[in-house]
């Protein structure tokens, strides 16, 4: 493996975030500190992290200021088959249930100039499902990876006193693994369709923060889709018809435009309260084709449709920190996430369903190094799916569908450390 080759293996390894957080697989927690308050931090963002939550926020920071952390995770999405079923009354839960999601942000002002410059490393999206076998939805789905990672450098502008706009560009690396069955037991012939695919794209992110009281700020960002076109290889095996086969093969996927707004309101030095509603256009997530770039063995297709038809969807965050004695400050948030993908298309990859999530952190300010820690509890109560349809044919051939009752659980630990130069 060459030198580059290296670089990349090693950065993807770094930066993969393989949770379900978020509608659908996004992961917005990106700072303890933020996470802590539910992140309620669009109208705040007077740490680095700011590049993510709202880059605007930087013409807060003086100097140059670097904050890093982990993101560690426990979470365990459960399906129930639906009654009538064979296997009604057993629970079936994901086999790789941890992770650990690291990101970086870096940020520079520069003494008696309204500019201020930021670079943050993280990852926006990610997935790593793997069911059981005998769930009874093999034909539907089984296995899916999304490791994504992100650079995303930006300027920020203080344009009055009271007033702060930025802009910043996306450069972001994707790989998508995704597998099925092609019948509904894994035995007594080997069978599957998997798909690995990986690729780059770019987009653009901008961010207002507005103070027009001492109290009470504003704060607005967005973050635009990201268009990718995913080249790798299918790998087809249904024996004794269909022996081990690779083909070259790619699909276009498109990551969703989001968009928060915030308001912060300070009644005492001593007290940050804020709510934000975010909102995720899931809707870029309708069809994928996966393209084969030679004709596979026969009967599989060419050109194989994966019907998703995802919706759009909100977070609603509140959070607060109390700032106490000798620099240090508590914190705690509420979030409810609501869910994006429908009964029609319903896939078990995703396992979505409402969610709330609770945070409690405290964290301390030094002159020279900043520490938080946050704890979050996550919880979906029971959506029980019916009428739904395979997302790609082998399901249809199978007679195999999604329906049952799915649960959520997720417990989940973060730690940041800063530092000011």
């Amino acid at each position: 493996m060459g030198g580059k080759q290296k670089l990349r293996a090693a950065l993807v390894l770094a930066l993969a975030p393989l949770a379900l957080l978020a509608n659908g697989m996004r992961l917005g927690s990106q700072d303890a500190f933020a996470t802590a308050r539910g992140e309620a931090f669009v109208a705040t963002a007077d740490n680095p992290s700011a590049i993510y939550y709202n880059p605007a926020g930087l013409t807060q920071l003086a100097g140059t200021q670097a904050r890093s952390g982990i993101y560690g995770i426990y979470l365990d999405p459960a399906f129930t088959p639906p009654a009538g079923a064979p296997n009604n009354g057993t629970t079936y839960h994901i086999r790789d249930q941890f992770a650990a999601v690291p990101q970086f942000f870096l940020s520079h002002s520069f003494a008696d100039s309204r500019w201020s410059f930021g670079l943050g490393i993280y990852s926006p999206y990610g997935a790593n499902v793997s069911w059981p076998q005998d769930t009874g939805f093999r034909a539907v789905a089984t296995d899916a990876a999304i490791r994504y990672f992100r650079f995303n450098p930006v300027i920020a502008l203080k344009l009055t006193p009271t007033l702060s706009l930025a802009g910043g560009a996306l450069v972001d690396y994707a790989n998508l693994e995704l597998e099925q069955g092609l019948l509904p037991t894994e035995r007594p012939f080997a069978n599957s369709f998997r798909f690995n695919g990986e690729g780059w794209s770019a987009g653009y992110n901008v961010g207002l923060l507005w103070q027009p009281l001492e109290k009470i700020s504003f704060g607005a960002t967005l973050r635009s889709t990201t268009g990718f076109t995913l080249r790798g290889k299918t790998r087809i095996e249904q024996q004794p018809v269909i022996r081990p086969t690779a083909v070259l093969a790619e699909a276009n996927y498109t990551f969703p435009l989001t968009a928060v707004l915030g308001v912060s309101f300070r009644p005492t030095p001593r007290w940050n309260l804020e709510f934000d509603a975010d909102y995720t256009d899931w809707s870029s997530l309708g069809q994928i084709i996966i393209h084969q770039l030679s004709r596979p063995p026969f009967p599989v297709q060419r050109n194989i449709p994966v019907n998703l038809k995802w919706q759009p969807s909100w977070i609603f965050e509140v959070g607060a920190t109390r700032a106490c004695a000798n620099d240090w400050q508590v914190s705690a948030g509420y979030l409810y996430n609501q869910n994006s993908v429908p009964d029609t298309f319903y896939t078990p990859l995703a396992a979505d369903l409402d969610r709330h999530f609770f945070s409690l952190g405290a964290g301390h300010k030094g002159k020279r190094f900043d520490f938080d820690v946050a704890y979050q509890f996550g919880y979906g109560p029971a959506r029980t799916v019916s009428g739904s349809s395979p997302a790609s044919q082998p399901g249809f051939f199978a007679g195999q569908t999604a329906d049952g009752t799915y649960k959520f659980i997720s417990h989940a630990v973060f730690v940041t450390v800063g530092i000011h130069f």
